[in-house]
């Protein structure tokens, strides 16, 4: 009979615990397969290929290729499948019942006289299952489900950082290429440069010293195209990283460098701060901060233990069903320790959400500026620097044709004309990266917040 009602009793506990668990694992939202692919915002997945294929991007290469190539074999965010996998696995835990306990006692056994062998022994069979009273596994559901949640959010931030990172690598290499194309030009004039001043010496219109000078200006243009091609293959090669690549298989980066568009008022961007996941992670940080909080004022109230089983007789060749309720007295111990700790918590995360939000508008703020001075100094230098030094140059090339200038004349308004182009392009790149700063700061691109601000404008009209 005793045998009967432990294997009831088992089939039982054994059975509701395992139909929560998997009540549980169910509630989280999230399947073990879709955290093999991480979503990022726009849906599409950004992980869950094979990750032991190297990616070998060939011929010409666009940002939105290389972007795409970064989000799904950067080592960073490789990890968040895991980290993903790690949360859900937690939430499953919390879901979790307790284990029942079986518990055997055998008494007057192995004495002496009567109590010899096993003729007299009294066997207890008896099975305890700890009942959590208060709510405690609802409330520990809750807290892992929300942790789930800023772990959702954790990937999101470091999506947009990879994003960044790859546009401002992306650019350092247009902007490579630019100024190895500069300096190809200027090793081309320099090399027509000594040509000319070669026959002008040959004829005797100038100092054999002119010849010499126009020799070093070549050979600094030679210094210059390989110190250009260097910084070029290791601009390539920091953008290949971004994939995870050994090195860069692409032979060019196709964009519109020279793109730059108005920087928007402070105003319209602040109110795109609040889609920077960095703060809109907060919101569910309080939340599970509470939920924790919630928890252990749960766990303050003392859960019971009910044990059931039966008590065999060998003496008598009889036996008795055994019941049982455990109590604890919570006399010292009422969690004070961990509802203290987890109150100071969530005063600490609003403190910090606050801190956050104030260095988040204090970098968007400087970003916009830098956005907005880069705009300016590239205007300023296409309008009217480049244009007056190559007029410069020009006239000065003809004035030397025609004796008028002297070949130092020449040089001086040619390196006047690359400084001044090669700051051009210092401040085109300055505005890109300036840019994706502002982007990365308000989690979306300023082409799609100007559609949105219009389309908005067009409704309310």
């Amino acid at each position: 009979m005793y045998r009967a009602f432990i294997i009831i009793f088992l089939l039982l506990v054994c059975g509701c615990a395992r139909s929560d668990a998997v009540r549980g694992f169910r509630g989280t939202g999230v399947s073990l397969m879709s955290t093999a692919g991480i979503h990022g915002r726009d849906g599409r997945a950004t992980h869950g290929r094979d990750a032991h294929a190297t990616p070998r991007p060939t011929g010409v290469i666009t940002l939105r290729q290389a972007a795409e190539l970064a989000l799904t074999r950067h080592p960073r965010l490789q990890t968040f499948a895991f980290e993903m996998q790690a949360a859900q696995a937690r939430t499953l835990g919390a879901g979790l019942r307790p284990n029942p306990e079986l518990e055997v006692e055998v008494e007057s056994v192995g004495g002496t006289g009567e109590r010899t062998g096993f003729d007299a022994a009294e066997t207890t069979i008896q099975l305890g299952q700890l009942i959590e009273l208060g709510g405690k596994r609802d409330r520990r559901i809750r807290a892992a489900s929300l942790a789930q949640e800023l772990a959702q959010w954790d990937y999101e931030s470091a999506r947009l950082d990879v994003l960044k990172e790859v546009t401002d690598a992306f650019v350092e290499v247009l902007a490579a290429q630019e100024r190895l194309a500069l300096a190809e030009q200027l090793g081309e004039l320099s090399r027509q440069a000594q040509s000319a001043v070669a026959q002008r010496v040959e004829a005797g219109k100038d100092a054999p010293v002119q010849s010499l000078r126009a020799g070093v200006v070549l050979s600094q243009s030679q210094i210059e195209i390989r110190k250009a091609t260097s910084a070029l293959a290791t601009a390539r090669q920091e953008l290949a990283a971004t994939w995870g690549a050994a090195e860069a298989t692409f032979d060019a980066a196709a964009g519109d460098f020279d793109r730059v568009a108005p920087a928007p008022a402070l105003e319209e961007v602040n109110a795109a701060l609040a889609d920077n996941p960095d703060l809109a992670r907060w919101t569910v940080e309080q939340q599970q901060r509470r939920a924790a909080l919630d928890l252990e004022k749960a766990r303050a109230k003392v859960d019971i233990t009910v044990t059931g089983g039966v008590q065999r007789y060998e003496e008598s060749d009889d036996s008795a069903f055994i019941v049982g309720l455990a109590v604890p007295l919570p006399i010292f111990d009422r969690n004070q320790g961990g509802i203290t700790e987890a109150t100071a918590n969530l005063a600490k995360a609003q403190q910090e959400y606050q801190a956050v939000q104030v260095e988040a508008f204090a970098a968007l703020s400087e970003a916009v500026n830098r956005l907005a001075s880069a705009y300016d100094e590239v205007g300023i230098l296409q309008r009217e620097v480049v244009a007056q030094a190559e007029q410069a140059f020009e006239a000065a090339q003809q004035g030397y044709r025609e004796g008028k200038f002297d070949y130092l004349h020449v040089l001086d308004t040619q390196r006047t004309l690359f400084e001044t182009e090669a700051q051009h392009i210092d401040a085109v790149e300055a505005y890109h990266k300036a840019r994706s700063e502002v982007e990365r700061l308000i989690g979306q691109s300023l082409d799609a917040l100007k559609r949105l601000d219009q389309k908005g404008q067009k409704g309310t009209e």
